[in-house]
């Protein structure tokens, strides 16, 4: 492999399940790898957006869709992969979420990639599931697991400790091959310490509008604390998926809209501006997380957090000091634990200042720049040997 260091561009390829994420969870990594030196490509399904352009970073369209089952469709991903590598020849390829890390893990190994960076931020729905059929798609995503972290020259990040032991334990990871990165980083400038606004308290629930996600349990917390005559606003901030099969459906939205318990607010580009308008951030969620970014960046804006002691969430705070954990699926947990940052103003503030120092010691962009060059200079140092 060429090294950005000897002056010659380094072919680092990213391909990731949907351009919109990209930018909102690696384009840092890609702008920093590309002052480094790297050309950096990035492939996805869709429309490329006009800023990847303008930035300097070539991006391809490629076939994938994120949930589909279509045995035609995607053996046409994978096929479309193994073409890409094989005309664009990356040095490194850098696969983000499920399906690029199972697909292009494969193809990369199949296509003599050089080395590849494998991040994994969560282990989605398929490992949280229960019944017949969720056990049998798990038991076939090992597998494809085994097989896409096979590469000899290959690194697996991983964003939680939980999700590093069950891929071992299912034989997909060696141990030596994966490296802990908390999250995707938080620009700490864009994103400044203010404090609490005067007025009723706020609390908001910003993600995709999941069953998994812990939205109706969130709901019916609001709805305890009403009926309790608790004082408080509650934010509902996010879209349905239509794609997932978990999605909660925009009529239930709407019903919930006119019930007038929470305050719908929709898919919004401006959350950390909300979450300083907010007094406490929650996400009591039981899906297949890695480490949400939305918890790290309550913890930026210096906002308590109350969330599940559940992988991925529980690795975003520190319990009693910057938020409170509660156990999954239980909406009186939940109400309780608001409640009580709703009524103790001096220890949601405490928690909220010690959250923002979380996030300046463990969870600031700049030390996830740092890790991921860290990361492609190892790769690079195995080929050159």
């Amino acid at each position: 492999m060429r090294r950005a260091s000897e002056g010659v561009g380094v072919k680092l390829l990213f391909v990731v399940n949907d351009f919109g994420f990209f930018v909102s969870h690696r384009l840092a990594v890609a702008q920093g790898a590309q002052e480094a030196g790297f050309d950096v490509y990035v492939a996805a399904p869709g429309e490329p957006p006009a800023e990847l352009g303008e930035l300097g970073l070539t991006a391809v369209r490629v076939p994938m869709s994120r949930r589909g089952a279509n045995p035609f469709a995607e053996a046409r991903s994978l096929w479309a992969l193994y073409r890409l590598f094989r005309r664009v020849q990356p040095d490194l390829v850098h696969v983000v979420t499920i399906k690029p890390v199972l697909y292009g893990g494969l193809m990369a190994r199949l296509a003599r990639v050089p080395a590849v960076v494998s991040a994994i931020s969560g282990l989605g729905s398929v490992f949280v599931s229960n019944g017949q059929r969720a056990g049998m798609m798990r038991r076939a995503v090992q597998a494809m697991y085994r097989l896409a972290l096979g590469h000899p020259n290959q690194v697996v990040i991983l964003q939680n400790s939980d999700d590093q032991a069950a891929l071992i334990r299912s034989g997909g990871l060696q141990a030596e091959k994966a490296v802990m990165i908390r999250g995707s980083g938080v620009d700490l400038a864009q994103m400044p310490f203010l404090g609490e606004t005067p007025g009723v308290p706020i609390i908001a629930f910003a993600a995709r509008l999941l069953q998994q996600k812990g939205v109706e349990e969130f709901v019916v917390a609001a709805r305890k604390l009403r009926e309790h005559g608790v004082l408080a606003r509650f934010w509902l901030i996010g879209d349905p998926d239509p794609g997932n099969p978990y999605s909660i459906t925009p009529e239930q939205v709407e019903t919930w809209a006119a019930e007038g318990v929470v305050e719908v607010l929709g898919q919004r580009s401006d959350v950390p501006d909300l979450y300083a308008q907010a007094h406490v951030v929650t996400l009591p969620s039981y899906y297949g997380e890695g480490l949400p970014k939305t918890l790290i960046e309550a913890a930026a804006c210096g906002r308590p957090i109350v969330t599940t002691d559940h992988p991925g969430c529980r690795d975003a705070i520190e319990d009693g000091v910057t938020g409170l954990l509660v156990p999954v699926r239980d909406a009186g947990a939940l109400a309780d634990a608001l409640q009580r940052l709703i009524e103790n103003p001096e220890e949601r503030r405490a928690m909220g200042r010690a959250g923002r120092e979380l996030a300046e010691r463990e969870f600031a962009i700049e030390k996830v720049l740092d890790a991921h060059m860290a990361i492609y200079d190892e790769l690079s140092d195995r080929v050159g040997q």
